[in-house]
């Protein structure tokens, strides 16, 4: 039997954090090794286990995976979460490309200089409510269906919801005017392996503070190492 997938990160959400969510939808249990002082990564830099010289790093099946997309897209073929055939593989890319987009938005916010942070909450509002929200809303209301693709959980589904929470920590009033994607949050959050994720102690990781900031800063780039994957 094969051993628990070893995720190594930093202790923190950063481009980890969908991958924690994945793997927790799915019911797969998984150790982390956090990557603490620059020593840590650079015994896995030196020893190879780092591709591109960057984490995510992801121990499974025998391989060290790196790059977010990559990562995701092998757990989700590997439990069942991409779609039946290249057709809803092609949306359900679409739509976690979308989630993506904005998602990065709000995990580089911590990083905004002060001065700068109103302006970038407000963009982020912004693009929130006319263009990212209204678009899972409106694919939602074209087939009446409880999922994003094929009426089936997909990673589509497990990584917009994920995104929701953290526009809700943005600010709760956001998602008022969208009834679907509020659906489909409470859906997805009471799946019995995402709800247990979303009970406190589980492996999920609280928002980004400054003292977490201030010390993966301390270790390269905050988020990840040297260079985002």
């Amino acid at each position: 039997m094969a051993g628990k997938p070893i995720l190594h990160y930093f202790n923190g959400r950063g481009r980890m954090e969908c991958i924690r969510w994945l793997l927790a939808a799915a019911g797969v249990e998984f150790e982390e090794k956090f990557i603490k002082t620059p020593e840590d990564l650079d015994k896995l830099t030196n020893d190879g286990s780092l591709l591109f010289q960057q984490v995510p790093m992801v121990e499974i099946d025998g391989m060290k995976l790196v790059q977010t997309r990559a990562i995701l897209n092998y757990i989700a073929t590997k439990y069942n979460l991409y779609g039946k055939d290249a057709k809803e593989r092609a949306l359900i890319d679409m739509y976690t490309e979308g989630v993506a987009d904005l998602g990065e938005m709000i995990l580089l916010l911590p990083l905004c200089p002060p001065n700068e942070k109103d302006a970038k909450v407000a963009s982020i509002k912004e693009k929130s409510t006319n263009r990212y929200l209204p678009a899972f809303e409106k694919v939602l209301k074209s087939h009446g269906q409880d999922y994003l693709v094929g009426n089936k959980l997909s990673r589509a589904d497990i990584q917009l919801v994920e995104l929701l929470y953290y526009v809700e920590e943005l600010d709760p009033s956001l998602l008022a005017n969208f009834p679907l994607l509020k659906a489909l949050k409470t859906r997805v959050s009471n799946l019995p392996t995402v709800k247990k994720f979303l009970q406190p102690g589980s492996q999920r990781k609280p928002p980004m503070d400054e003292k977490k900031l201030e010390e993966q800063s301390d270790l390269g780039p905050p988020q990840s190492s040297r260079a985002p994957s």
